[in-house]
């Protein structure tokens, strides 16, 4: 059964080329170019992995994430960002995002996340609470921002 996966970016053309990437590799995908498109898309469809834009015009990736875990509690949401901080790295990680990768972003990696955090979301309510996801297996070649985060002040927790 392949992933069914909701990209979200408010730049079309990056997106329509992810989408075709992630196709190429067995993935269900759905495309969003708002926040607010994917608030509505996910009141109608349930997605496994979604894939989100942090810098977005009108509802920024944040707002949203928030508002899909709200939803969702174990939803497996993956962010995406050119513009990344800690402040912004630490809130994803406190809302409940599964990670939060860079672009240009290695469509390999996102991939290996995509099914890893798939898998995480498939055990259940029990054992997919969002913000769970540690990333997929040793051959990944870099952990997301998130886990650097979270190893960076496990200490604190």
């Amino acid at each position: 059964m392949s992933v069914s996966v909701l990209l979200v970016d408010d730049d079309e053309e990056f997106l329509a080329i992810l989408a075709e990437r992630l196709t190429i590799r067995g993935m269900d995908v759905t495309r969003a170019a708002s926040g607010e498109a994917t608030l509505d898309l996910v009141g109608a469809t349930r997605f496994q992995v979604i894939v989100l834009d942090l810098q977005m015009p009108g509802m920024d990736g944040l707002a949203v994430l928030e508002r899909l875990i709200a939803l969702n509690p174990t939803q497996q949401i993956i962010l995406l960002t050119g513009h990344a901080t800690v402040t912004k790295g630490m809130r994803a990680m406190k809302l409940g995002a599964a990670d939060l990768l860079e672009k240009p972003v290695d469509i390999r990696e996102l991939a290996e996340k995509i099914n890893a955090a798939a898998s995480v979301g498939q055990r259940g309510p029990a054992g997919a609470r969002a913000g769970q996801f540690l990333g997929p297996p040793q051959q990944t070649r870099r952990p997301g921002l998130l886990q650097n985060l979270r190893d960076l002040f496990a200490c604190g927790e």
